[in-house]
């Protein structure tokens, strides 16, 4: 039984982080967990400890800064190293919080740092084609070792048929999120203002930097409430609860990169998704007239509002759709297919 030695001061609770290792087991490899007290010094204390040497070192999500140590310490045993980031540290703080200039010294400083890092990796995981061309094009990680490999949704997101007000009454429309410019819940908002069709109901659920502003501008629409977050095991059944998700609607160049965990989740749980388009989903997806994502201009809330519209006033379609979303999640985003896409990256790297 080869074995995999996850390294680093990481969320292994991080839904990521559990559908990955899940694939792992399921591949038939050993994990093995190294949480080191100072990531700087990490190898160190790995050489200290006398940790056995894997077939594989991973370094999770979000965890750029235990790449060096795992780096050296991998490189020093003759073992190859993946790094799956999810995200660009420099890409965060420049497109997506907009708390740099590209022509910063600090942005530049950061860009080096990162490009450095990425290096070190035998191979880098994207979650998305659109996110490897940024790793190879900014990032400079060559083509030969960058890899997709989909969020996907855990088994815990299962299809049910449309909620009971499917049938009879107000729709219930959910957003839910971290309220963060990516998202731009605040779309949702102008949208529900600008809405003209059958009742509905909007319901944004879960906390962020731009919920409060989202309280405000929803100040006099009866048909809209907020939620606080719930526990994670509780979102399927949330989910459920009602008939149309929403995705995504920033206009920065990472929204159009991104397939954001809920689009998983929610077309997992069999429920129609509207959401900004983007290149980054598969091709036949993106051309597909019934595969349960309805599509939207970026940052475009009449374009939101009239999409909420036509599916509200046809409730035979929003049932068709409804089946075509856990269809085009078994098809292109499923465990399988996650599983097959893990394989594939680690095809090369080890005996």
């Amino acid at each position: 039984m080869p074995s995999v030695l996850w390294w680093g001061r990481f969320d292994p609770g991080y839904s990521r982080n559990r559908i990955l290792r899940k694939q792992f087991a399921d591949l038939g490899w050993r994990i093995l967990d190294f949480r080191p007290k100072l990531s700087g010094v990490a190898d160190w204390e790995a050489r200290l400890r006398r940790l056995p040497r894997p077939d594989l070192v991973w370094v999770p999500c979000f965890r750029q800064r235990d790449l060096l140590a795992a780096s050296r310490w991998a490189r020093r045993r003759g073992v190859p190293l993946i790094f799956d980031p999810l995200i660009s540290a420099y890409d965060k703080q420049v497109d997506e919080r907009g708390k740099l200039s590209s022509d910063s010294p600090r942005a530049k400083r950061l860009l080096a740092w990162e490009r450095a890092l990425f290096q070190r990796a035998n191979r880098v995981l994207a979650d998305t084609p659109a996110h490897a061309d940024f790793f190879a094009q900014v990032l400079g990680v060559p083509a030969k070792n960058l890899a997709v490999v989909y969020v996907g949704a855990e088994s815990r997101f299962n299809p049910e048929p449309l909620a009971s007000n499917a049938e009879d009454g107000p729709l219930e429309v959910l957003f839910y999120g971290s309220f963060i410019p990516l998202q731009a819940p605040q779309v949702v908002i102008e949208a529900a203002r600008l809405y003209r069709g059958p009742p509905v109901n909007w319901v944004l659920l879960g906390q962020g930097p731009l919920r409060k502003l989202c309280e405000e501008n929803a100040k006099g629409l009866e048909n809209v409430t907020f939620e606080d977050w719930l526990p994670y095991e509780k979102l399927p059944e949330r989910i459920h609860r009602a008939d149309i998700l929403l995705g995504v609607f920033g206009t920065t160049p990472k929204a159009g990169r991104v397939i954001p965990n809920k689009v998983f989740q929610s077309l997992a749980c069999g429920r129609p998704v509207v959401t900004r388009s983007a290149n980054t989903y598969p091709e036949a997806l993106i051309a597909a007239e019934n595969s349960g994502i309805i599509w939207t201009s970026a940052g475009d809330a009449q374009s939101l509002a009239d999409r909420v519209a036509n599916l509200a006033a046809d409730r035979d379609r929003l049932r068709q759709l409804s089946a075509a979303a856990a269809e085009t999640s078994r098809e292109y985003f499923s465990e399988a297919v996650v599983r097959q896409q893990l394989k594939n990256a680690l095809e090369g790297l080890t005996t």
